[in-house]
């Protein structure tokens, strides 16, 4: 029953914390470990990720239906490819190469050496940093249908960064879809659409290693989170996008640096085991 209990809180902070620009991986680091818990290991958050990513697609499924479709029409029909939503099909293809072929080559890596606390208190306040000032300096004129190959691919590259814990996916591809000039409703959910194939993906990557390796819990558990982090998810989706339509990023700056701040001092003090 403990673990079950552990597993409803871990599943309630992955899906408050996934979508919103405060790396969800952070806090599954940051907290467990603050209440004595330990790591729940890398396998156990990647799969988690999967309940939050499920409500990305219920939640976005009429705009997922609609570029599928008209992405796959594109292959056999030649005057569709220049449809926004064809493009838009290869720009997510395209922008997720990145994370999937460096989560590849730096497995071993980020689920170890990565999960350093001084590297994940460090990317919050950095990368808190960059949001700030890439909200605060944006033209914000551009909407999600200008959309370019380079700028997928530089969002691409942008959430690739996120196999740093701390550093947040959402956080990143946002960020820099800011400093490229795009609105604020228009970044966050091309960052949500974004993330589909790299967190289902990875999450499916990982789901053997649940019964054992860096685990800290069974399936019971797991399948008990990833239930949770759906439904809480879901309702954050809906927040979040009426949220930045009328304010700044400014809050979740600020709550960045304020934790990664406060994990570097509970570090050095060895009140956190790094």
């Amino acid at each position: 029953m403990w673990d079950l209990a552990r597993a409803v809180f871990l599943g309630t902070l992955q899906g408050l914390t996934e979508f919103l620009p405060i790396s969800s991986s952070a806090h599954l680091r940051i907290f467990p470990e603050l209440l004595g818990w330990g790591d729940p290991g890398a396998a156990f958050t990647a799969v988690i990720q999967i309940g939050t990513e499920l409500a990305v697609l219920i939640y976005f499924r009429k705009d997922i239906w609609r570029i599928g479709s008209m992405w796959l029409r594109s292959l056999v029909k030649p005057e569709y490819r220049g449809h926004l939503d064809a493009r838009m099909g290869w720009y997510i293809i395209i922008g997720s190469l990145p994370i999937v072929l460096l989560g590849i080559t730096l497995k071993d890596v980020i689920e170890n050496d990565f999960r350093s606390l001084w590297i994940v208190g460090s990317t919050l306040v950095v990368l808190g940093i960059v949001l700030g000032v890439a909200d605060r300096y944006s033209r914000n004129d551009k909407k999600i249908r200008q959309l370019g190959l380079r700028d997928a691919i530089l969002m691409g590259l942008a959430q690739a960064a996120a196999l740093v814990p701390g550093v947040s996916r959402s956080g990143a591809t946002i960020s820099m879809g800011r400093a490229l000039g795009y609105e604020r409703e228009a970044a966050t959910r091309y960052a949500f659409l974004l993330a589909i194939p790299a967190v289902v993906g990875a999450g499916l990557y990982e789901l053997p290693e649940i019964p054992h390796r860096d685990n800290a819990y069974g399936w019971g558990p797991t399948v008990v989170a990833t239930v949770v982090s759906f439904l809480v998810g879901y309702a954050a989706i809906a927040w979040l996008l009426r949220y930045v339509s009328t304010y700044s990023y400014l809050p979740f700056v600020l709550y960045r640096v304020g934790l990664g701040g406060m994990t570097l001092i509970l570090v050095a003090a060895g009140v956190l085991t790094a």
